[in-house]
């Protein structure tokens, strides 16, 4: 983020560079900085494992409902969950959330009660 001085007929300016979470993509924007601007609400949670099917991540919420609706990520780290998931490994997915959108972000071996 970046200000310029007001000018000779206008407002100052706010100069935003930011990432997408969800793609990766740079993105710019620029706005006068007496005008508001939305932020999105990002969430993170942990979910448990359950099965990977058709390309998405069946997993076990806190109350033990079921999530089937977050694609498996098309990185590495899709074939990365795939692989610790075949060896038999309980693994914990932390999946972010934003503006309607999920995509899983990491994933950890769930620890051994």
């Amino acid at each position: 983020m970046s200000t310029s001085k007001t000018g000779k007929h206008g407002h100052a300016k706010v100069h935003l560079i930011a990432t997408d979470i969800f793609t990766g993509k740079k993105l710019e924007d620029l706005s006068p900085s007496t005008h508001n601007m939305e932020v999105p609400n990002v969430t993170r949670q942990e979910y448990q494992l359950l099965d990977i099917d058709d390309g998405f991540l069946s997993l076990m919420t806190a109350d033990g409902d079921t999530k089937d609706d977050v694609k498996t990520p098309e990185t590495s780290l899709g074939d990365e969950i795939q692989a610790a998931f075949d060896e038999g490994k309980e693994l914990l997915v932390t999946i972010i959330a934003a503006m309607g959108e999920e995509a899983a972000i990491s994933f950890k071996e769930a620890p051994r009660s």
